[in-house]
């Protein structure tokens, strides 16, 4: 299997070339940018398969491309960023970032939080037992436990985009943008009637186990380990 490969975006060149060498010695393959205009045109052209983002970047900042970002890809993301306030972490969740890394920073953390998120990613791509669940995408049909879930296309969808990213917190308004066109205008409430159908179905499989947690003025995550 090919070395996954790590845009790491970032104008403080010791920074990154710190980022770089302690990513390629753990087995990855990196590449670097310095300015954020130039990220979305790179990540079109040949897509990485995780991107390392500074919030505070020359020509675009980085919940601007997190922003555009999320509008065509669910690449993963974990933002580098100086600023700790508690508004900016939420501004970044509700964008569709992964996780956070606070500066000063370990390297050898970053490593750890890269490789987590490649992990739970594939814990759901291999359709592991573990999990419980498996998507079959032609079909539009997921499994739990072995069951076929009776699910309406758009809580297919819904429970589809949480399985992708275990653990991550989505928003509301993420949601509704991954669910719904723009000109269709929807209530964030029906984000909550397509959980509340959600957590019946699946609790009739696994009634032991609650795997959609609400997440207090933000959103929802799923949690299958």
């Amino acid at each position: 299997m090919p070395a996954k490969r790590i845009s790491i975006v970032e104008d403080e060149p010791k920074i990154a070339q710190l980022l770089s060498d302690y990513l390629q010695a753990a087995g990855f393959q990196t590449e670097r940018l310095e300015r954020g205009d130039s990220v979305i045109d790179s990540i079109q052209r040949a897509p990485p398969d995780l991107l390392l983002l500074d919030l505070m970047l020359p020509g675009k900042d980085g919940l601007t491309i997190c922003r555009e970002l999320r509008g065509f890809s669910d690449l993963p993301v974990i933002m580098i960023t100086a600023r700790v306030e508690e508004i900016d972490r939420l501004l970044g969740l509700e964008l569709g970032a992964d996780d956070y890394i606070c500066k000063p920073f370990s390297p050898r953390e970053v490593v750890a939080r890269v490789k987590a998120i490649f992990r739970r990613i594939d814990h759901i791509n291999d359709a592991s037992p573990e999990t419980g669940f498996t998507v079959d995408e032609e079909r539009m049909q997921i499994r739990c436990a072995g069951q076929p879930l009776d699910l309406t296309p758009n809580e297919y969808r819904l429970l589809a985009i949480l399985l992708k990213r275990p653990g991550r917190v989505y928003s509301r308004d993420a949601l509704l943008d991954q669910l719904y066109d723009a000109d269709h205008e929807v209530s964030d409430r029906s984000i909550d009637s397509h959980i509340k159908n959600l957590r019946k179905k699946l609790a009739a499989v696994k009634p032991d186990r609650a795997l959609i947690h609400s997440i207090y003025g933000i959103g929802y995550k799923m949690e299958v380990e």
